[in-house]
């Protein structure tokens, strides 16, 4: 797990954005796309999975497994599959992703795990690329700092991994693949924009505490076509245009420290229809979860 100044500096280099001002971000919103963002995260289905899936709990309520399976770039993939007990078979799925410095058994998305459990949802929580159960260095998460590839490529790494998540979903009889749901908090949200802009077997993404325009991290130099070039391929912005005509929802805190609400605006806007925002009167920390997965699950349970 990151440490928490890892997480604070990631916090306040969001914050830093607010310098630059409203109008700033409205001029920001010509991100780049010189590079073929939309086709940079294609990639061979055939490379083998090789799927490890080992039950850990039994109850009359849950059945929980250890699963694991390759990505590209040789990375092994980490997570906990959860099926419900009381629920139709195949059981429709969500992919649940946690936030930065964080891990697939964190106690907020343990809370969302639930939830969907009990209304009748089969929940695949992973790992971030380097976090969790997969890390393997310290480095400080720094999109503008010494660290800024190894940073890109944590994002885009999990993009792909959250492909190959799906390609193991059509392999579990237990899960109905053709009715995936994403719910993605914070950097999950950030990187669940980008994946289920080009992952369309993702019928239903919902995106919570999260937003775009990422190149602003460069607060002067926000503005150069080596900050947009740089960012393109992670940058939500690029990708959340194609996430349509899915029906797409975002969950924002008005007075979010971490994710400017500015920064989801901008996203939000860049979506096309049909989409739904909703705000909560709090900031990135104490937004209040109950509320956040209950929009959530009344989104899945109408689109889903």
């Amino acid at each position: 797990m990151k440490s928490s100044k890892t997480v604070r500096n990631w916090g306040i280099a969001i914050v830093g954005l607010f310098l630059v001002g409203f109008v700033a971000f409205k001029m920001a919103n010509d991100t780049s796309e010189s590079l073929p963002v939309t086709s940079y995260y294609g990639y061979d289905r055939a490379i083998p999975l090789k799927d490890s899936v080992e039950k850990v709990i039994d109850t009359a309520e849950l059945t929980l497994f250890s699963v694991s399976f390759n990505s590209i770039h040789d990375k092994r993939v980490t997570g906990f599959l959860s099926l419900p007990k009381k629920s139709t078979t195949p059981s429709p799925v969500i992919i649940l992703m946690h936030g930065l410095g964080d891990h697939k058994a964190v106690d907020y998305v343990e809370y969302g795990n639930g939830f969907f459990l009990k209304n009748g949802f089969a929940v695949l929580r992973l790992d971030i690329s380097d976090h969790g159960d997969r890390e393997n260095v310290t480095y400080d998460f720094d999109l503008t700092g010494d660290y800024k590839y190894w940073t890109r490529n944590v994002i885009a790494q999990t993009v792909f991994d959250l492909r190959r998540a799906v390609d193991f979903i059509e392999t579990r009889k237990e899960l109905d693949s053709k009715r995936i749901g994403y719910y993605g908090i914070s950097l999950g949200g950030i990187i669940g924009t980008v994946f289920c802009g080009v992952e369309n077997r993702v019928k239903v993404p919902v995106i919570a505490l999260a937003g775009g325009q990422l190149n602003l991290l460069y607060k002067e130099k926000a503005f150069s076509r080596e900050a947009k070039d740089f960012m393109g391929i992670v940058e939500p912005l690029n990708f959340v245009k194609h996430i349509a005509p899915r029906p797409f929802l975002m969950l924002n805190a008005k007075n979010d420290e971490v994710v400017h609400p500015a920064m989801s605006k901008l996203l939000f806007n860049a979506a096309a229809e049909p989409k739904e925002m909703v705000w909560y009167d709090a900031k990135h920390k104490d937004a209040p979860i109950d509320r956040i997965y209950g929009d959530g699950l009344n989104w899945f349970k109408e689109y889903l």
